[in-house]
């Protein structure tokens, strides 16, 4: 029998495809499915299972199509088709390199993608960034709380005394020239000029303008030499140190001295590529740093050495010496002509040049600057030599061979983390920790830029790693806020004393007191006392009936036995100086005096009270204090 080919619809399917594929396949080998099934009705015509019987006739050739051997099969129809195996992954890692789509490609990143002049978006963002960090720094201030100090009140009450000599004529008795550690014809005259007005509190709240325009003058400065990442790390470090938070509501002229360095170290970056005649007004801000605090000098190198650091970035050598010398010229001139007018010489020697040794150990001294200082000094040494080493992902824009050389990276690295260290080997020198907490804030503020750009290097371009300023802000942080509270509390504070004097001091009375300047501060506000009405623990020279000088304790003996004084305060904390147990003493044994009030303190080292002794109304005195 011959064979018969199938229809050419059945082989090719209705949508036309080969009848390999789809349902045409499926048809062509249903009859052979339904002969190997054993199905009764095996009469199937090969385009499904079986079904009734047709109504229509079917030619006899085609009904024995099931009885033909197999049609023969490609091959390719029986082979199993497998996708194409995926490529191999790329690393996961930093090295991973996305294959680019057909006809789009990566744009090359920008060589100075870290410069500080890539546009005004970026400044922007820098500049409500660096807000956040201010307004961050001044709560963090505006937390501490505690009654004057005892520096507070004498500058803020020779402000005034000050006042009344310049405008009214009248006497300058405290002789405030001669051991002041500043002029005091500058701070305590501003802060006295606040205080008439805004009272203490006012007065505090100028010192932390002063800082928050030093951190602002920080940001400045970093932004410039390097860029705005780096400067913002640098502003956050500073802003959260000790120091700063503890000056930044302290009223004593340190806060402005600190603000005029800083402003002075932001305009010779400023100035640098401009014309050398600019550096005579700023040694005229740096000559008013070192009147407002006469240590300031201190740091007058490192400005000259920074001008002429920033100078060589647009200028020759030649030129850059020359501004540096015009910038030491003009500070020197002025701190010269200054000097001449007032005769602040003796003061100048008593506080700063030749002040009196004391015998704290150096080591206590280190171990207190690491603890107030160490973390952000790493920081900036690990800046310093990582800047040292490599000056990669460009950050300071404009050098004429594209970044700066390795020299001139030590150099700067150097000069700045090395400020940091003058004040704590000066008070080593001097074998003393008097205001090591404040004049480590002033180097602190030279070493920021560095430990700005230690942050930016640990984190890596782009964060990559930014685990490490977390840590480092989170320890800064907790480091600023405990230390600060706690130096801020350290004194005995003066809320329960002053309501109870200005209720037994009256105008004219002689008192001796430990405290002495927060009483006189805070009652003289009160018109109840002033300045001349009371005696310290520190010094007395008491002229006695017979006529004899006394000082030391055998004068404050002689001033009590003598009835000389209408009252004593005495501060116990764990024990009595010498010359305040002799007066106890004295005072016991006299009967002229008797104990009124025992009011006690806490600070952050401990506990106390105030002793307020009151002379009897019958006892009767005389002699004298010269």
């Amino acid at each position: 029998m011959t064979y018969t080919e199938p229809p050419t619809k059945a082989r090719t399917g209705d949508d036309g495809h080969d009848g390999h594929d789809g349902q045409g396949s499926h048809d062509w080998f249903g009859g052979k499915r339904d002969r190997d099934r054993g199905d009764s009705h095996g009469s199937g015509h090969g385009y499904g299972e079986a079904s009734a019987p047709s109504p229509h006739p079917v030619h006899e050739e085609t009904m024995q199509l099931s009885a033909l051997p197999p049609l023969p099969v490609h091959e390719e129809t029986m082979q199993l088709r497998f996708l194409p195996p995926p490529p191999v992954e790329a690393d996961p890692g930093f090295s991973f390199v996305e294959q680019p789509l057909p006809g789009w490609t990566l744009p090359p990143p920008a060589p100075m993608g870290w410069a500080a002049d890539t546009g005004r978006r970026r400044r922007m963002v820098g500049l409500a960034l660096l807000v956040v960090i201010l307004l961050v720094q001044a709560a963090l201030s505006l937390r501490l709380t505690n009654s004057a100090f005892e520096d507070e009140a004498l500058y803020v009450y020779a402000g005034h005394v000050e006042i009344g000599h310049l405008f009214y004529g009248a006497p300058d008795y405290g002789g405030f020239d001669t051991y002041f550690s500043g002029a005091p014809v500058l701070y305590p005259v501003l802060a006295a000029a606040v205080d008439s007005v805004l009272g203490l509190a006012g007065v505090r709240a100028l010192s932390l303008l002063f800082m928050l325009t030093a951190t602002a003058c920080l940001y400045g400065l970093t932004r410039r030499l390097f860029n705005e990442r780096a400067g913002l790390c640098a502003s956050a470090l500073f802003a959260v140190s000790m120091p700063t938070l503890f000056l930044g509501h302290f009223a004593t002229y340190d806060a402005m001295a600190v603000c005029l360095l800083a402003l002075t170290a932001w305009l010779v970056v400023v100035i640098a590529p401009r014309h050398w005649l600019l550096a005579a007004p700023v040694g005229l801000v740096a000559a008013l740093a070192v009147a407002v605090k006469y240590a300031s000098a201190l740091f007058l190198p490192t400005l000259v050495l920074l001008y002429v650091l920033a100078a060589y970035r647009h200028h020759h050598t030649r030129r850059a010496l020359l501004r540096g010398a015009a910038l030491s010229a003009a500070t020197i001139g002025a701190l010269l002509g200054g000097l001449a007018a007032s005769g602040y010489l003796t003061a100048i020697q008593s506080t700063t040049t030749a002040r009196a040794h004391g015998d704290t150990p150096a080591w206590q001294i280190v171990q207190d600057t690491g603890r107030w200082a160490g973390l952000l000094i790493a920081v900036s040494l690990v800046g310093s030599v990582t800047y040292a080493r490599t000056a990669r992902l460009a950050e300071i824009p404009g050098w004429r061979r594209a970044v700066p050389g390795r020299r001139w990276r030590t150099c700067l690295g150097v000069l700045l983390t090395g400020t940091a260290l003058l004040a704590p080997a000066y008070q080593i020198h001097l074998q003393t920790e008097t205001s090591l907490q404040k004049h480590i804030g002033f180097g602190l503020f030279f070493a920021a830029p560095m430990a700005g750009v230690g942050v930016t290097r640990l984190m890596g371009a782009h964060f990559k790693f930014p685990q490490w300023a977390i840590a480092i802000g989170v320890v800064a942080l907790t480091l600023g806020l405990s230390q600060s509270a706690a130096y801020f509390g350290s004194w005995p504070d003066t809320r329960y004393l002053i309501p109870q004097l200005s209720y037994t001091v009256r105008p004219g009375q002689h008192w001796l007191g430990d405290p002495k300047e927060g009483p006189v501060y805070y009652l003289s506000r009160e018109r109840r006392s002033n300045y001349q009405d009371w005696v310290s623990f520190f010094f007395i020279d008491y002229k006695t009936r017979d006529g004899r000088h006394l000082s030391g304790i055998p004068g404050y003996r002689a001033a009590v036995r003598e009835g000389y004084f209408d009252g004593v305060v005495l501060n116990y904390s764990g024990g009595l100086p010498a010359p305040e147990e002799a007066v106890r003493e004295e005072m016991r044994t006299s009967g002229l005096y008797r104990l009124t009030s025992s009011l006690p303190y806490r600070t952050s080292t401990g506990g106390g009270h105030f002793e307020i002794w009151v002379r009897q109304a019958a006892a009767g005195h005389g002699g004298g204090k010269d």
